[in-house]
């Protein structure tokens, strides 16, 4: 069979117009027309001389990627279909299965079906395979293959895919997906509701108003919002949601940019919902962006208690700029302050190590709410009170990283039934097969330390040292691989919580996992505890 590759167009002089046009801002203008100069007439010779067949627009991506990755993460070519997708995800709602799936290099990963969605129906489940759509192997696809799973609305698509060793074939018809920004909420007692705000899309602050209004109805007299693992989204749903809280006129966050159009300030423009009920922000490692304008100002203005592990960190603004073709860039064009004044960016793109990895800022700027309460830049929105259970680690990261959590919980899915929520308990015996399921697979990762003491190993000054000094490295790398291991059990608090919540999901869906939060994460037990004492919540914004 003839593979289907799907290629990238880029017409090499467009983006040429594209580089031109970009830096049109810049006034040393001579220096940009030089180099582009310079770069038209090496792709030309290149393109005509080289022994073999070249791929222009193939040429032309790369050259582009490579040299935004000189800059930032955030700074991205969006090609058409990049485009759309970027559009989908703001606006939450596209036409496709209903699953989060990840790419990988040739296969497609089903993480997570979502409940009553097409692929749900069709009987897919997380830890699938799809190494087929249609007629194309995932495989031979050059490009991220779940665009293939989206289509128009009612149109069919054909998937072939692998569980447990097992290849499987079904069709799925293809529905409109409404991507939630509140995909739950409930009261977690008589007084206190609970809100799930889990991307700022262009529905964020209509749901998250529209809860707040439910709740509140149902007798909520505190609330606890939680933005854990939000990415972010909309700058301005990142205002309308701190707006349902504070009064209308207030600076939320300040964006500083060299180009004086993007300096702006953002204030609230609405009439809030309630000003005055006790409010919990739950927060950790990946909440991002406008998550931490939300947290950030809340804590700035003392108008809630931030609680959690410190959020991700990324304190830049991003606008798409429209090119040709349909195509556009999406630049960071500004950083965001909030209202304290603190820009809380993490890593410093501009200033690498030796790898050319960004640094991480370690010196940090007080700043003070408006009580006179101190807070830090530089490092993400610390919480007011840490959970512990939410701090991240390398060793949980890696184990994330490397699918090892997932794997887990798909074997164990598979070998346990579980009828109900109140069935679902990790006992010590499952988190012994899990080290067990660690020890037997080829999971590894290389700790700071690791990697230390392997580059002093193949310093010539180590050969200086002798044989005695070198058998010692080795000996010391093989304490911290035992080490490793044992580190399971210093965790096992931070890595029983992921494996829970993946569990969880298995049997019961997002939803499931949501209410079974309300009764087991220790992070809503502590804001719930934390609300129903008045004075120690005043006393902790004083």
């Amino acid at each position: 069979m003839r593979k289907m590759i799907k290629k990238k167009v880029l017409v090499p002089v467009l983006a040429v117009t594209f580089l031109i046009v970009g830096s049109s801002f810049k006034s040393d203008f001579f220096e940009i027309a030089k180099q582009i100069e310079i770069f038209t007439t090496l792709f030309k010779e290149l393109n005509m001389n080289y022994v073999d067949e070249t791929n222009p627009a193939e040429l032309m991506d790369t050259a582009i990627k490579n040299m935004l990755n000189e800059l930032d993460p955030y700074t991205k070519f969006l090609n058409e279909q990049d485009v759309e997708a970027y559009k989908i995800n703001n606006a939450g709602e596209y036409s496709g299965i209903g699953a989060l799936v990840r790419s990988y290099k040739d296969r497609l990963l089903v993480i997570e079906p979502y409940k009553d969605y097409p692929a749900d129906k069709a009987g897919l489940k997380a830890g699938d395979e799809i190494v087929k759509i249609g007629n194309i192997n995932v495989s031979d696809f050059d490009d991220n293959a779940s665009e293939l799973l989206k289509g128009a609305n009612n149109s069919t698509v054909s998937i072939t895919y692998k569980r447990l060793g097992k290849i499987n074939t079904t069709t799925i018809k293809r529905e409109a997906i409404e991507v939630d920004a509140v995909p739950f909420y409930q009261m977690v007692d008589d007084k206190t509701g609970y809100i799930v705000l889990a991307k700022f899309n262009a529905k964020a602050s209509s749901q998250t108003k529209a809860a707040l209004i439910d709740l509140k109805g149902k007798g909520a007299t505190t609330i606890i919002l939680d933005l854990r693992g939000n990415p972010g989204g909309l700058l301005s749903e990142a205002i309308n949601v701190t707006n349902l809280f504070v009064p209308k006129g207030e600076l939320i966050v300040t964006t500083k940019s060299k180009v004086k159009k993007f300096n702006s300030e953002y204030r609230t423009k609405n009439k809030p919902v309630d000003t005055e009920i006790p409010l919990v922000v739950l927060v950790n490692g990946s909440s991002a962006s406008a998550s931490e304008i939300v947290s950030g100002s809340l804590q700035d203005l003392d108008r809630a208690v931030i609680m959690g592990a410190r959020s991700f960190g990324k304190g830049l603004v991003q606008r798409p700029m429209k090119l040709t073709y349909g195509t556009q860039l999406k630049v960071t064009i500004s950083r965001y302050y909030t209202s304290s004044g603190r820009c809380i960016q993490s890593l410093d793109y501009w200033n690498r190590d030796e790898e050319g990895k960004a640094v991480r800022n370690t010196q940090f700027n007080e700043f003070k709410t408006r009580n006179g309460r101190k807070v830090q830049d530089g490092g993400g929105v610390l919480p007011d009170l840490i959970i512990d259970e939410l701090n991240t680690n390398s060793l949980t990261k890696a184990l994330e990283q490397n699918n090892v959590i997932f794997d887990f919980a798909t074997d164990y899915h598979y070998q346990n039934t579980i009828e109900s929520l109140g069935g679902i308990s990790f006992s010590e015996n499952d988190y012994n097969d899990f080290k067990a399921f660690v020890s037997q697979s080829d999971f590894s990762y290389e700790t700071t330390s690791e990697k230390a003491i392997k580059e002093a190993m193949g310093t010539e000054d180590s050969e200086l040292l002798g044989a005695t000094v070198q058998e010692n490295y080795k000996t010391l790398l093989s304490e911290i691989e035992k080490s490793k291991f044992m580190a399971l059990d210093k965790y096992r608090k931070e890595i029983q919580k992921k494996l829970e919540d993946e569990i969880v999901k298995r049997y019961f869906y997002r939803e499931g996992l949501f209410e079974f939060y309300l009764t087991h994460d220790e992070a809503i037990l502590a804001a719930t505890e934390l609300l129903s004492n008045e004075g120690k919540y005043r006393g902790i914004l004083q």
